[in-house]
């Protein structure tokens, strides 16, 4: 088993996404087998991106449109959502991609004290039918970047222009309106919590 000691997490506060998107691609590009894993806490300024499986759609005004080639379709990222990147060697961990999805939604999961649930061909963590936290990823070379963002205290309108994740009519929810108070960097903390643990014993 390998530790997660040697993690480091790195809050790095409201950052654009392309610049984000590149940091990403050039740390595994660059990484060896002895390059720790990172985890990654941030918020974007309101973007539209879309997943490698993604057709371009039209969006609102003023949100910027980014292809990415993380996984999924199309999502929406803005202020008071937080971004998990969790850039893990997963070859190293001896981590299948499928576990490895179970595992960053088992965070949320905890971190909602068990309340939330997956749906079957359809990452991420729903309640009561609406999506809490949507997740993509890449790998490369066994190595795995992106992650999962989780909404906490935002507006969602911006996804009501959009269908969410690929899913027509998916209504869309946050921690705030769960009843959940927290602040982004709050919430951005507990999820590293859970996920490392998750990880520690996977």
């Amino acid at each position: 088993m390998t530790s997660v000691d040697d993690i480091a997490v790195r809050r790095l506060g409201q950052r654009d996404y392309v610049p984000t998107l590149e940091r990403m691609r050039t740390f595994t590009a660059a990484r060896t087998e002895a390059t720790p894993d990172e985890l990654w806490l941030l918020q974007h300024p309101a973007v539209y991106t879309l997943g490698q499986g993604a057709a371009a759609v039209a969006v609102p005004v003023g949100i910027p449109l980014v292809k990415s080639d993380r996984g999924g379709a199309i999502t929406y990222h803005g202020p008071g959502q937080v971004v998990l990147y969790a850039l893990v060697d997963l070859a190293r961990r001896g981590i299948t991609v499928k576990r490895y999805v179970t595992l960053l939604e088992q965070a949320v999961i905890d971190l909602l004290g068990g309340r939330g649930e997956r749906r079957p061909g359809a990452p991420g963590v729903y309640v009561a039918g609406a999506k809490l936290a949507a997740l993509g990823i890449r790998v490369r070379r066994g190595c795995a970047y992106h992650g999962l963002s989780l909404n906490v205290d935002m507006d969602l309108a911006p996804f009501r222009a959009i269908d969410p994740c690929g899913h027509p009519g998916l209504a869309v929810t946050q921690l705030k309106d769960l009843g959940l108070e927290a602040t982004v960097d709050e919430a951005g903390e507990a999820l590293v919590r859970h996920f490392m643990r998750r990880l520690e014993n996977a």
